[in-house]
């Protein structure tokens, strides 16, 4: 008998110890925000893997640049940040909005307020 799929709530209070970094030093543009992410899901898909849980951030800007196969879909639940590309466009997202990076986006990531959002990167 299979067992049946477990259903995840994700929320802004997320339970347990972060992970805790900081943008690389060469992808600096400005600040050097701590970045805490909570991984709830890491499973394999059948060419690659899915990534998903709540992530949080301190303002700062840094370069970003998503894999050929990589792309993420977050939804922001405080704060607000701006995603600019290389042609110099950008969308700003606040509470209850959300943006998709598709696969070989480049571009920069700023956090402009104390940021939570969850994510889903696929692969």
């Amino acid at each position: 008998m299979n067992t049946p799929p477990t259903l995840l709530k994700l929320t802004a209070q997320p339970v347990g110890t972060p992970d805790i970094d900081h943008p690389k030093p060469e992808r600096l543009i400005r600040g050097n925000p701590r970045r805490e992410t909570w991984n709830s899901v890491d499973d394999a898909l059948a060419a690659g893997r899915v990534y998903c849980g709540v992530w949080r951030c301190e303002p700062g800007r840094w370069r970003i640049a998503m894999g050929p196969t990589e792309r993420e879909l977050f939804t922001v639940l405080s704060g607000r940040c701006r995603v600019h590309d290389t042609q110099g466009g950008y969308q700003e997202a606040g509470p209850g909005e959300a943006l998709y990076l598709p696969p070989g986006f480049a571009g920069e990531f700023e956090v402009l307020e104390h940021l939570t959002k969850t994510y889903m990167i696929a692969e």
